[in-house]
């Protein structure tokens, strides 16, 4: 079953799930982290990752991605082994309520 997904606005008014995920650098936490978007039939619309002192950090942004879907994958993401801390946000486009 795929999550809700606010396909019927255009790509650019639909909001934004920003996820940021704090983990120790271990070769098996960025496999973890996108496999729970896979296993949902999701790619997200941006990814970015660096180590600085040994401190790895995903940046994810979804868009179009409900705010309880979001909430669920935060919720999954703070149970990755490794994972220290993950922060999220949600952007909507001006005019959006």
């Amino acid at each position: 079953m795929l999550p809700s997904v606010a396909n019927a606005r255009p790509p650019e008014t639909q909001p934004t799930a920003c996820f940021s995920v704090h983990a120790e650098a271990e070769p098996g936490v960025m496999p973890r982290v996108i496999g729970l978007f896979a296993k949902r039939g999701m790619v997200p619309t941006s990814w970015h990752s660096r180590v600085i002192a040994g401190e790895l950090t995903i940046d994810v942004q979804m868009r179009g991605l409900d705010g309880a879907t979001a909430a669920y994958i935060g919720a999954c993401l703070r149970q990755v082994i490794s994972v220290t801390a993950v922060l999220m946000y949600e952007n909507r486009p001006l005019g959006l309520s």
